[in-house]
């Protein structure tokens, strides 16, 4: 992988994060146009573990844009408990990622969905989620929640398992998460983008040690790798700053269109036979 292709990645990942419209889903989309593909099982591992670090690229933003509150909640954990809703909010994600990875051994749970052939169907639920995300939020509430509770942040934390799946937006799905449980978008959209920081360092934990125990990273060119972090980063911080500003102005569903048309034409590509698009079936059944 050269500069330039991790550059194009990062900047997918920087936005794709925020933008409700699938960083991973994007990531592997642009992989398959690009032509980058995991001709062995090392280098998919690898792959994977480069998403992770550019993760790990948006998490930069994250505690720029929101300093104040998480000094705050570190300070005054009493007072603000943000970060213990952050972190409830993390354990239905970890319990379905943790079920899939019993229930369904034979796949690795949500590792089934990594070589895209779920994708297209996934860029269509991501669409749906957003048009009734909008539709909940046009709906006046006599008691609306002014900030996250404990039943938002198990909600939120439920969907986020959901986003699990590549082509589901991790913030599309806990924004709509959030106001189904009463939220303001804003306030949604606020705590979706606080809520990635645990999710990042998670993946990190669990993902890294095993990639850092098979000798994953040596497939990585370091150049390549901090140029994309560093692109993630950048544009992490201004998709935060676009989606914080217009989440109230503009629907959601501009990008649902999007996503239908992607998903649409991915699934048409795909049934169609085209080479470099996987076979629409689960990998190994």
């Amino acid at each position: 992988m050269n500069v330039l292709q991790a550059a194009t990645l990062g900047l997918i990942q920087g936005l794709g994060e925020f933008l409700p419209i699938s960083s991973s889903g994007h990531l592997l989309l642009a992989r398959f146009l690009l032509g980058i593909q995991a001709e062995t099982p090392d280098i998919q591992s690898a792959y994977k573990m480069l998403d992770i670090l550019l993760h790990i690229g948006t998490l930069i933003p994250v505690i720029i844009v929101f300093w104040k509150d998480w000094i705050q909640m570190i300070v005054h954990p009493i007072r603000n408990r943000t970060l213990l809703y952050l972190i409830l909010a993390s354990v239905p994600t970890l319990a379905i990622y943790l079920a899939a990875k019993v229930l369904f051994p034979s796949v690795h749970g949500f590792s089934v969905f990594d070589n895209g052939w779920f994708l297209g169907v996934s860029f269509l639920i991501t669409s749906l989620f957003l048009v009734v995300c909008d539709i909940l939020s046009s709906v006046k509430k006599p008691n609306p929640q002014k900030e996250p509770g404990i039943l938002s942040s198990i909600v939120m934390g439920l969907f986020q398992g959901i986003g699990l799946i590549p082509g589901v937006s991790r913030s599309g799905s806990t924004i709509l998460g959030g106001v189904f449980s009463g939220l303001e978008k804003k306030k949604a959209a606020k705590f979706s983008f606080m809520m990635s920081a645990p999710a990042i360092m998670g993946s990190l934990l669990m993902e890294g040690k095993d990639a850092l125990a098979s000798g994953d990273f040596a497939y990585l060119d370091i150049v390549p790798t901090i140029v994309g972090i560093i692109v993630a980063a950048v544009s992490g911080f201004l998709a935060i700053r676009f989606m914080m500003k217009m989440i109230e102005k503009i629907p959601l569903c501009w990008f649902a269109i999007y996503l239908a048309i992607i998903g649409i034409a991915y699934l048409a590509m795909q049934l169609s036979g085209v080479s470099f698009l996987p076979v629409f079936a689960v990998p190994g059944v």
